[in-house]
């Protein structure tokens, strides 16, 4: 299949993935919808990949992808308000619980701290995932291809531990968090949620509307944090509107 995205100036081809297991919906099975990064021009990449972020598209390495399964439609790519966005009791708790923590971008280029940090993740939350027996060469490419105006964020403590990373794509409108990772030894940190809390603040700084978040599955308990930003918007066939 082959379409000119709004404002490009080249067709994309779209392939379509065999059939895989649900990583979310147990029983189910899941197909995608995908592209790749492939031109020279790094410009032209980050302005694909801000198109199609747009239109529920995500990014992994350089393949830009959304779901196409034939007998499921649970994953609904949300996206923050930023502008709007109030923070509940409880992530206020968080941000406070979070303060010694420091906010900085850091370089996309893989070092040693970034990938032990990682490979900690992996085996603590995600130990029986492919990720986790990623080599250190396979890390640097998650990193590295399919650059898209792409940034790493990171989280430090006051004595300059890393604690948290994120690659996180700017896409003209706002920011797409990518992929993140930290250190699963402070669960009281709640991490995760604190990333997002920071990449709000990051894009209300900026003057950008959106922080797109990925797909939400409403029965997915992995998928459940991002129900806690509110408003949230969802992409459905009329386009972007309000999630209840």
């Amino acid at each position: 299949m082959s379409i000119i995205p709004h404002g490009l100036s080249r067709n994309l081809q779209f392939y379509l993935s065999g059939p895989l297991p649900c990583p979310y919906l147990p029983a189910q099975v899941e197909r995608k919808l995908f592209t790749r990064l492939d031109s020279p021009d790094p410009a032209e990449n980050a302005a694909i990949n801000a198109t199609l972020c747009r239109t529920g598209f995500r990014r992994s390495h350089d393949v830009v992808y959304r779901p196409a399964c034939t007998a499921c439609n649970a994953c609904i790519p949300v996206r923050i308000p930023v502008k709007l966005f109030k923070p509940s009791r409880n992530l206020k708790r968080l941000a406070a619980r979070n303060a010694d923590l420091v906010w900085q971008r850091a370089t996309t280029a893989p070092d040693a701290e970034m990938f032990a940090l990682f490979s900690a993740y992996q085996q603590g939350r995600h130990a029986d995932s492919d990720m986790a027996h990623m080599t250190d060469a396979e890390f640097a490419a998650m990193l590295q291809e399919g650059q898209a105006d792409t940034h790493m964020y990171q989280l430090r403590d006051g004595g300059g531990a890393l604690k948290a990373c994120v690659i996180a794509d700017h896409v003209g409108d706002g920011i797409s968090a990518v992929y993140s990772f930290f250190t699963p030894d402070e669960p009281r940190r709640s991490l995760g949620t604190q990333i997002i809390l920071s990449l709000v603040t990051e894009a209300q700084a900026r003057d950008w509307p959106f922080l797109y978040l990925g797909y939400w599955v409403a029965e997915s308990r992995k998928m459940s944090y991002k129900a806690r930003f509110k408003p949230l918007q969802a992409l459905g066939p009329q386009g972007w509107d309000w999630l209840e």
